[in-house]
């Protein structure tokens, strides 16, 4: 496969597709949360650090759909799906077949891709809301076979005593070893994202987000591209699977749901679609916000379901563009979205 090095959606979006040298500040931004995240959960407690790390797991599952979505333009809800195949490969290659962690990750990452390889095929017919029905369907189907095919995924019962991984004979069995190790496996898969973003094949996927038919004209392969937008947007989830199932050690049907799917695309939507940091704010509205919001007991759902609805009503394009807005505001300079 060759990407192609000089095509691009259409003239009039091309500022939308410009990657400015200012993006090299995404780059710093994520090497100074890696250090930061570190050492955060120091004096926070067990639980606390659990949820930190649930916040970076459930980042690298959005980070993904961010890639089909909002950089693509592809509707899936499947990537909670996807998630789950990746969560019960490792489990189960872990804890039943004796293989380490290390191994079971990069082959939940292969399925994955190669899952989303096959269901990517509909999206070269389908367009819009028929390609989601399709990855709707795909959904329902994956959580039926955890649910019900209990000789494999323990049915209802679900899989337990999911070991941690071990780093050069290091136990991360430990809440802020295993955080630790987290950080560099997500700080590792985004630096890849931001690479992919800004190198031919990211320019490819915005011009077949934003006009695929010129796009063709112009020379990109919209078929190959929008193959690999699914695959490796599953393969992201099957990643984030693949750290879920250690970091709660025992793992059943319902995290993986379609409401799961729905979740995760909301948190694309609030964090921004397009934007590479918008995974990680995303998520932590998601993870984070609703468990500092637990103070006000049965009301943290209704608090935040109308945090995020006056959220996106003053800027449908998530957090993410509501920064960008306030920057270019500040600076008076006009900022390219979507990086």
């Amino acid at each position: 496969m060759t990407a192609p090095a000089s095509h691009s959606a259409a003239s009039e979006r091309q500022h939308r597709l410009a990657l400015p040298a200012s993006a090299d500040g995404t780059l710093i931004t994520l090497i100074l949360g890696a250090v930061i995240l570190w050492f955060a959960p120091s004096g926070m407690g067990r639980y606390g650090t659990y949820v930190l790390s649930l916040w970076l797991v459930m980042s690298i599952a959005v980070m993904g759909l961010n890639l089909t979505l909002g950089y693509a333009g592809l509707k899936s809800l499947a990537q909670a799906a996807f998630m789950g195949i990746g969560a019960y490969a490792t489990a189960l290659l872990t804890s039943k077949v004796g293989l380490n962690w290390y191994a079971s990750f990069a082959i939940s990452g292969l399925l994955t891709f190669a899952v989303g390889l096959v269901l990517g095929f509909p999206a070269l017919r389908v367009k819009a809301h028929y390609l989601a029905f399709v990855t709707l369907a795909f959904s329902t189907l994956i959580w039926l076979v955890l649910r019900n095919e209990q000789w494999l995924t323990g049915g209802v019962f679900g899989l337990s005593n999911i070991p941690r991984p071990s780093f050069f004979g290091l136990k991360l069995d430990r809440a802020l070893a295993f955080h630790r190790f987290v950080v560099v496996v997500t700080f590792i898969l985004a630096v890849a994202l931001w690479w992919m973003i800004r190198s031919p094949w990211g320019r490819a996927f915005m011009a077949l987000r934003e006009n695929p038919i010129r796009a063709a004209s112009l020379g990109v392969d919209t078929r190959m591209y929008t193959l690999l937008a699914f695959a490796i947007g599953s393969a992201y989830a099957g990643f984030a699977g693949a750290l879920y199932a250690p970091l709660v050690e025992f793992i059943d049907p319902s995290p993986f749901s379609l409401s799961q799917s729905f979740f995760l695309l909301l948190m694309v939507v609030a964090g921004g679609a397009g934007y590479l940091l918008g995974p990680f704010i995303g998520a932590l509205l998601g993870v984070v916000l609703p468990e500092w919001l637990r103070v006000v007991g049965s009301l943290y759902l209704i608090i935040f379901a109308a945090i995020v609805m006056l959220l996106l009503i003053a800027c449908p394009q998530g957090v993410s563009g509501l920064i960008e807005r306030a920057y270019a505001k500040l600076t008076g300079k006009q900022v390219g979205g979507n990086q």
